[in-house]
């Protein structure tokens, strides 16, 4: 039985991932990890059965991505605390994941390092991100430094297929991991090339695995 008095559920679609946060929660007398999953399905069913206090979603994860994980998680347990963590380019994506009902942003090279000071922040029903961040969100003001380009013009969705895309998935395969049509997907490949200035298909692709690989903008 789990002695910790607060429960974290961790979900993240890679293994080391997984682990590697567990052992650094074990270090905390008062923190313990209720669960772990791998995809948003597993998520909702720990969900209910371990009730924990706060839920670590990485962004990136098979079928469903964090986003929507947390837009589910705040329509049922509107209550329950949301850290997003993620590889991908905070000031594209943490905005988004306030917008989703997160309680807070942190990147994964951070997490070793951070990782307990974002749980016990959220935990104290305050927001977690970072400073450059909370200026941009908090204070109206977009400094300098802040990108600005056409994929931050793109909608939760399409962004999520954009970054199927880029890690070589198809048409079928993204439809499959989505739960969707394929010509809902088809039609989100064309929303994408609109508005990314695409004139085809294989510029997309092009385009998604530059931008999957190294945040090309």
């Amino acid at each position: 039985m789990l002695k910790a008095e607060k429960r974290i559920l961790v979900v993240d679609d890679h293994p080391i991932v997984l682990h590697g946060i567990k052992a650094l929660l074990s270090t905390e007398a008062d923190l313990g990890v209720c669960g772990l999953a791998r995809n948003t399905t597993e998520a909702l069913q720990l969900v209910e059965q371990t009730r924990p206090h706060v839920v670590l979603v990485d962004i990136s994860m098979e079928g469903p991505d964090g986003l929507e994980l947390t837009k589910r998680l705040r329509a049922a347990h509107w209550q329950m605390p949301v850290l997003i963590m993620s590889m991908h380019d905070e000031w594209l994506y943490a905005e988004r994941a306030m917008q989703a009902g997160a309680n807070g942003y942190i990147m994964k090279q951070e997490v070793s390092d951070r990782i307990i000071e974002a749980i016990r922040t959220v935990l104290d029903g305050r927001l977690y991100f970072s400073e450059s961040v909370r200026d941009r969100l908090f204070k109206n003001g977009t400094p300098p430094s802040a990108p600005t380009s056409l994929v931050g013009t793109l909608s939760d969705r399409e962004l999520e297929v954009l970054r199927l895309i880029g890690s070589g998935l198809g048409t079928q395969q993204i439809a499959d991991q989505l739960h969707v049509s394929v010509k809902t997907i088809e039609t989100h490949r064309g929303h994408l090339k609109e508005k990314l200035r695409l004139a085809s298909g294989n510029e997309l692709v092009r385009y998604a695995v530059r931008w999957h690989d190294g945040q090309d903008e």
